[in-house]
């Protein structure tokens, strides 16, 4: 039981050290309180690796992954041009405080996790294992402490860069991931020179409007 939680931490915390779901921990650590990350953090993996470890090797027949990861691509891109966006209103802020953000960061990971490694390890572990649910706890608790470290770098950046350089810094890591899993897995029928080109255009144009705003407010 207890062997089984521990491995399963310790696997998932290895294979996740250094990757983009740390990175994505600490850019939303920029953006949102510890706390709130953490929770989204927890919510977002416990539901992720949960579908794997009750459906087993069958998700891949009912959840089309190569969908899901479009999905996620442009979720990222999206929450990267959000990140540049300047909330000046506090009493709408703090009501999207109470739901918003631990809700944001639990999509983004729910998401952004389907097909990943870790879902494919959490739903192994399970075809191995005794223990299914000590198994979802180790994997989760794996995600929560790679996040956390990561969430504590992302805490420490945002109190010694300025304001505007975080939010540059966490677009560009939202959007560069989005624009990878994008390129990843489109069909290459979808990814000609004109849609590249007209993708980056567009994407480029956003992105400079918000900028502007963002600068000439600060």
């Amino acid at each position: 039981m207890l062997n089984e939680l521990l491995r399963s931490f310790l696997l998932i915390f290895a294979a996740e050290m250094g990757d983009k779901t740390q990175i994505l921990a600490m850019t939303f650590a920029t953006q949102f309180s510890a706390i709130e990350v953490l929770i989204g953090v927890a919510l977002g993996v416990f539901l992720n690796h949960g579908i794997a470890i009750v459906l087993g090797r069958y998700i891949s027949k009912i959840i089309p992954l190569n969908l899901i990861q479009i999905i996620a691509g442009l979720l990222f891109v999206a929450f990267g041009v959000l990140a540049l966006v300047d909330e000046e209103d506090k009493e709408e802020s703090k009501k999207k405080k109470n739901f918003g953000p631990i809700f944001t960061v639990a999509l983004a990971f729910f998401i952004g996790e389907l097909g990943d490694k870790t879902q494919l390890t959490a739903m192994t572990l399970s075809t191995e294992g005794e223990f299914p649910f000590f198994i979802l706890l180790g994997t989760t608790l794996g995600m929560v402490a790679v996040s956390g470290i990561g969430i504590f770098v992302g805490c420490k950046i945002c109190k010694k860069i300025p304001e505007i350089a975080v939010k540059i810094a966490s677009a560009t890591v939202f959007i560069t991931f989005g624009t990878i899993k994008l390129f990843q897995t489109l069909p290459a029928r979808y990814l000609t020179t004109i849609n590249i080109v007209l993708y980056f255009v567009i994407l480029s144009i956003v992105i400079l409007i918000f900028l502007i705003k963002l600068i000439n407010k600060k």
